[in-house]
């Protein structure tokens, strides 16, 4: 049997079913798909608001109490645009699409998605929810029931979308430390066919990638908090040493300030976790302004947001969960929520006398374009996504350190 010319349309709709596939943290995020860019002369830079969920206190008894609106959003900003580039033969259209796919599609779209998950694991750093050790690699279901336990203390949704992604070290030693225990029998046989880790008894999903992503600590040491009733994104810290370096996300505690449920506001009997949202150096008497998150707000500051039982006072001790200067993996446990990857059409350039199209698939978008150069001769090819991550709710995640 003849084979049938292939399209740009049929080799798009080929390349996202690939891509799906290979995505393993950014499959488990959450997607939103913007025809702005669609438009001709959009620019590349455009920002999505993407809203959170407002909170309300609430009265009790009978008197009405209009509470104001505090809405919040994230914005996520599309300013990445990711191709890859290659070239095919006229004669090469006429293979079956499997054949097409493997010679170029799956090689092609297996480096967008490593493109698109190693940008969205980055955001582990925005993340200050942390268990584990750093040096010990998890092999113990107790660590999964720890990180289970952070996003219950933020009243992450128990509904089937909450989520872990670890490197492959850390899923070969949990899959053998979770052998002997009871699991249903489909599961085991699944884990053993595909050596992932299967924990959906234990209410995650679980996804290995080889994307996760390694952060260093600054040379900071312990330090104090510098000033009582310090409240917002930002923190002024004393004894951080000469010069000492805080890395964006570096996480840690203050003393005598605890995290709230956000529902109930009270007090979870654990110490809140910040993690730093931009590097910072101390001045030559260790002392240094540094940006956070969350931002600290008590009852009376914000009670709508509150996230800590009471502000730091003067001199606590701050002290940080990782050590000055060392390495780690920062693996993520997270509900489906708490990370948004928005993709935009560009525009299509067949319009323009180009062999191409573009498709959208499960909130991505991409492009292809084809069309001889007449400069070299060539008849070169290019794959595009254009996208941005955000972490518009990353109170629902923690990070799985080692």
């Amino acid at each position: 049997m003849a084979n049938t010319l292939l399209t740009p349309v049929k080799i798009l709709d080929e390349s996202l079913a690939i891509l799906e596939n290979n995505l393993a943290f950014t499959s488990r995020s959450n997607r939103e798909y913007s025809k702005e860019f669609a438009i001709t002369g959009a620019k590349v830079g455009a920002t999505v608001n993407a809203r959170k969920p407002n909170r309300f206190v609430g009265t009790t008894g009978p008197n009405l109490n209009v509470e104001n609106v505090n809405e919040q959003s994230m914005p996520v900003t599309l300013t990445t645009q990711f191709h890859v580039d290659f070239t095919f033969s006229s004669q090469e259209l006429t293979l079956i699409v499997d054949e097409f796919a493997d010679r170029y599609l799956k090689p092609a779209m297996a480096t967008i998605a490593n493109k698109l998950d190693l940008d969205g694991l980055a955001l582990a750093s925005t993340v200050a929810n942390n268990v584990g050790t750093v040096g010990t690699i998890p092999n113990d279901i107790q660590t999964l029931l720890d990180a289970g336990t952070k996003l219950d203390n933020e009243s992450a949704p128990r509904d089937g979308m909450r989520t872990v992604v670890w490197d492959p070290a850390t899923n070969a030693k949990m899959v053998k430390g979770a052998a002997g225990l009871f699991n249903p029998s489909g599961k085991l046989g699944e884990q053993y066919e595909s050596g992932i880790f299967q924990a959906s008894s234990l209410g995650f999903d679980v996804g290995m990638d080889q994307n996760v992503n390694t952060f260093t600590t600054g040379t900071r040491t312990n330090g104090t908090v510098n000033g009582a009733s310090q409240t917002g994104t930002s923190l002024i810290l004393a004894g951080l040493g000469a010069a000492g370096t805080v890395n964006k996300g570096d996480t840690f505690t203050i003393a005598g300030v605890y995290g709230v449920n956000p529902q109930n506001r009270q007090s979870t009997g654990v110490l809140r976790q910040f993690t730093v949202t931009a590097n910072a150096t101390a001045d030559g008497s260790g002392n240094a302004t540094v940006s956070i998150f969350p931002a600290i707000n008590t009852a009376a500051s914000n009670q709508q947001y509150q996230t800590v039982s009471a502000g730091p006072a003067n001199g606590a001790a701050v002290t940080w969960d990782v050590a000055a200067a060392t390495q780690y993996v920062a693996n993520l446990a997270y509900h489906k929520n708490a990370f948004t990857l928005a993709t935009a059409d560009l525009e299509d350039m067949s319009q323009y006398g180009a062999w191409g199209a573009r498709r959208n698939y499960k909130g991505i978008s991409m492009r292809i374009a084809r069309q001889y150069a007449i400069g070299t001769d060539t008849v070169p090819c290019r794959i595009d996504v254009l996208y941005g991550w955000a972490p518009v709710y990353q109170e629902l995640a923690c990070r799985i350190v080692r």
